[in-house]
């Protein structure tokens, strides 16, 4: 069979080129269903042994790029390069025959006598099958502005609300806010996302003060959570914890613990043992905490009061910082419209769906493009058969 790859940008890979600081984070050591959020993780499962962690490895060491692991089970070209990744990619697609048109935009897919009518900006073509590979609407300058989602649905498909996934969340635009002072700081947290006063979901992992409100892993990895909520008209808020490994409790035993050890230390020089010490000016700040408080003169109130910040923080969520900062699309096709067999779709046959497209949305860390790679193997091995 012959096969045509479309890309509408002039030249292939801009999202490859971006990721993981521009080193291309391919995959993770450790993947599996409950990495990923969105549709059903049993189908998610069946894509992932389409083609293992172990696989993919193999894959790019036999096209030239090797991988070696980083913090959190990252894995990273041993070149650090996301270039050689994108020309690795399109080598071994060259190699094997496939024909790659750029610069070809398509506007339309259609069902034709036989198979496909697709409108493209370089002219019609007709096709047997289609493979639908356009990514969601995350980075849409990298050419993924939704325009696929329109496709599926002409073609009989249904698809989830989406919102932004991996992206920046703002916080509330006072000037005084705890975000402003303490931009370009990061330290571990622990976000919690309450619905409806019942707590959601809990994640923990690195957080960055930014001038907008707040960002790094954590962050990232809650806001489609966040959004999601949003989305379905629940009543959300967003708390975090300084001290992930400590309970209300822990804290609160912790501070006369330390005022028998440390008397006559002062507030701010001791909460800098569990914080960034920015963080601790920052806190007994806003919280009216006197400067030159000792341990010995620390208030039964004002000790609580530290205590329930340090565990307890109010995050005032406004927004997020959209698409444009969007690593990944949360929501996408139904996966009830999909076999995990074969990716093909169950309602328009000829057709077969890959990648962020689809209602799945994985955790950062190299999972959106195992997840890539995954789906995009168990459809390549169908389409012949």
């Amino acid at each position: 069979m012959s096969v045509l790859l479309l890309d509408g940008a002039q030249r292939l890979g801009a999202k490859i080129l971006v990721s993981g600081g521009s080193r291309c984070n391919v995959t993770n050591a450790r993947v599996t269903d409950a990495d990923f959020w969105g549709g059903r993780r049993t189908f998610v499962r069946r894509v992932l042994r389409g083609l293992t962690v172990a696989d993919t490895v193999a894959f790019f060491r036999d096209v030239g790029v090797p991988l070696h692991e980083e913090e959190d089970g990252k894995l990273f070209p041993d070149s650090n390069r996301a270039r050689d990744v994108l020309n690795a990619l399109g080598g071994a697609a060259r190699d094997t025959g496939v024909t790659i048109l750029t610069a070809a935009r398509v506007s339309d897919v259609a069902k034709a006598d036989g198979g496909f009518r697709v409108a493209t900006s370089a002219g019609d073509i007709e096709a047997a099958q289609v493979v639908l590979a356009t990514g969601g609407r995350s980075l849409p300058k990298s050419g993924s502005d939704g325009a696929g989602f329109e496709f599926a649905k002409r073609l009989g498909h249904t698809v989830v609300p989406t919102t932004p996934g991996l992206v920046p969340l703002l916080l509330d635009r006072d000037e005084h806010a705890l975000h402003r002072e303490l931009s370009g700081v990061a330290h571990r947290a622990e976000l919690t996302l309450w619905t409806d006063d019942a707590v959601e979901i809990r994640l923990q992992g690195s957080l960055l003060w930014t001038h907008f409100g707040i960002s790094g892993p954590v962050t990232l990895n809650m806001s489609r959570h966040w959004l999601r909520a949003v989305l379905e008209r629940k009543h959300a808020r967003l708390t975090m914890s300084f001290v992930p490994e400590r309970t209300f409790d822990d804290v609160e035993q912790w501070w006369p613990a330390r005022a028998r050890e440390r008397p006559h230390a002062g507030v701010i020089t001791q909460l800098a043992t569990l914080v960034p010490a920015s963080v601790a000016e920052a806190l007994t700040r806003h919280l009216k905490v006197a400067r030159d408080t000792t341990l010995a003169h620390l208030s039964r109130e004002d000790r609580r009061r530290l205590s329930h910040a340090l565990v307890n923080w109010p995050l005032h969520v406004v927004g997020d910082r959209g698409y444009n900062y969007a690593e990944v699309t949360a929501g996408g096709v139904s996966l009830d419209d999909i076999d995990p067999s074969t990716m093909r779709s169950r309602v328009c046959q000829g057709l077969s769906l890959v990648g962020e497209i689809l209602d799945v949305d994985g955790r950062i860390g190299g999972f959106n493009f195992q997840w890539a790679w995954s789906s995009a193997r168990v459809a390549a091995s169908a389409l012949g058969t």
